[in-house]
């Protein structure tokens, strides 16, 4: 019985590789084998990442199926025997159960199956391709063994013709698993592209389906809310205010501004000052969406908005007297007849005027009022703007800063006490809280024209109308 020497049967080979990596002796170098080999890597890691990405979207399909049946299911448990529909509802979401299910079969027949039997012809073929990598190491070794014993000088005719037989065996194997490899190689290369084709069609055809089914499945629940809408469209439920911390709501004390329409029809007539009021006058603090504005310092010296009579006849005193030119309306049948309380008051206040009626009888016309408004602050400001006459869009009116604020939020203006300000309309008149006004300071107008940039909110109750 013959032993084989492991060692000896695997020198040539091993020799034959040193040899080639030595460059002593000759390698089979195929160009256009080896380009293919890479074109075929190229191909199995591109199958591999999208079997991958196909697994991880059949997941998130499995998982959309499992959230929608969920939420079905809740639909179906809040809903109450006596609501039109019921039928319906629980129909809806039997039929979407089945939708889901048979799109997530379809995805695993048509796309994942269908790629897995793609991929799997790659490893056969890559055991193929590194079989003929060791074949074409024992085609080299048996063909250099082949050619040492005919060049050396002394022949030995046996050796010879073993080694021809080793060397023609070992090209036989080669060259029946080359040729097979490059056919299929190339083959296989260009079968990809209709690959692709083919499952991405596949995917994009169940999906659409599958949207247009669940859509009219959406638009037939949409018909039911709408219907259970109609049901209880005349009771109303009643919705709980959100409970929080209790806020001081101050007394207000209203005030007339003095452009008003009722001053400016009767600009003409002589108007009665309000008696005196015994409570001074309280800054609004408005509770409404915003927090409210601060409650503005207490003044130091400065009196208050509001002038009481005594204040007003100690004006007169000090020989603080306006001049006054009271006429008559042009149009008397447009105005309506004279009552004869107006005239009475009128004689009153012109007697008054003339120092001949005494102090608790005495009124001042509108005109005057306005004046000494101004006064409150120490100054007489006069009626008729001097600021220039474009004002910003929306404009209303203009104020004047009795305190400092400094903004809390980036939608609120900066105010030094005296900044002049251009109250102008909300865009949105429902997001108007109430003692929040809407403005840009006088300066930044004029300078900029920029409206959008530098408007901002500020509390009404920091601020005094000029305007």
């Amino acid at each position: 019985m013959h032993t084989i020497n492991v060692a000896e049967a695997t020198r040539p080979v091993g020799c034959a590789l040193v040899l080639q990596k030595l460059g002593k002796a000759d390698e089979t170098k195929d160009e256009q084998f080896e380009h293919c080999v890479q074109n075929f890597n190229k191909q199995l890691t591109e199958g591999s990442k999208l079997q991958k990405d196909l697994r991880t979207y059949l997941t998130a399909v499995k998982a959309m199926h499992e959230a929608t049946k969920k939420l079905s299911e809740v639909l179906e448990e809040i809903y109450e025997p006596e609501w039109i529909g019921r039928g319906d509802v629980a129909s809806i979401a039997e039929n979407c159960d089945l939708l889901w299910t048979d799109y997530h079969q379809k995805l695993v027949d048509q796309a994942l199956l269908t790629l897995d039997t793609y991929l799997g012809q790659f490893p056969d073929i890559k055991t193929r391709i590194a079989k003929r990598g060791r074949k074409l190491v024992d085609y080299d070794s048996a063909r250099h063994h082949y050619e040492s014993l005919q060049s050396s000088k002394k022949k030995d005719d046996v050796k010879i013709a073993r080694a021809e037989e080793e060397f023609l065996k070992a090209q036989k194997v080669f060259e029946e698993i080359n040729i097979d490899l490059q056919e299929e190689l190339p083959s296989l290369w260009n079968s990809r592209v209709g690959f692709y084709v083919n499952t991405f069609q596949s995917i994009a055809g169940l999906e659409e389906n599958f949207h247009k089914e669940m859509g009219k499945l959406n638009q037939n629940l949409n018909g039911v809310m709408l219907q259970l809408e109609h049901q209880h469209s005349g009771k109303p439920l009643p919705v709980k205010a959100i409970s929080g911390p209790e806020k001081s709501v101050t007394p207000t004390v209203e005030e007339s501004p003095p452009t008003s329409p009722e001053v400016k029809q009767t600009n003409h007539v002589l108007a009665v000052c309000p008696p005196a009021q015994q409570v001074p006058p309280v800054p609004k603090s408005p509770t409404q969406n915003r927090k409210g504005p601060p409650v503005p310092p207490p003044p130091k010296s400065t009196p208050s908005k509001e002038v009481k009579q005594e204040n007003i006849l100690n004006l007169f005193d000090d020989n603080f007297i306006p001049e006054i030119s009271v006429t008559t309306p042009s149009k008397p049948a447009a105005e309506g007849p004279v009552s004869s309380e107006a005239v009475e008051k009128e004689g009153a206040v012109g007697d008054g005027a003339r120092g001949t009626a005494p102090k608790s009888q005495e009124s001042l016309p509108a005109v005057v009022s306005d004046t000494l408004q101004g006064a409150a602050n120490g100054a007489v400001y006069d009626t008729v703007p001097s600021e220039p006459s474009d004002f910003p869009p929306g404009f209303q009116f203009k104020v004047r800063a009795l305190h400092d604020y400094n903004s809390t939020d980036t939608d609120e203006l900066n105010l030094k006490m005296g900044d002049l300000v251009y109250v102008v309309s909300y865009e949105n008149p429902d997001e108007q809280d109430d003692g929040w006004l809407m403005g840009i300071r006088q300066v930044d107008w004029n300078q900029d024209k920029d409206l959008k940039s530098l408007r901002g909110v500020f509390p009404e109750n920091f601020t005094e109308r000029v305007q």
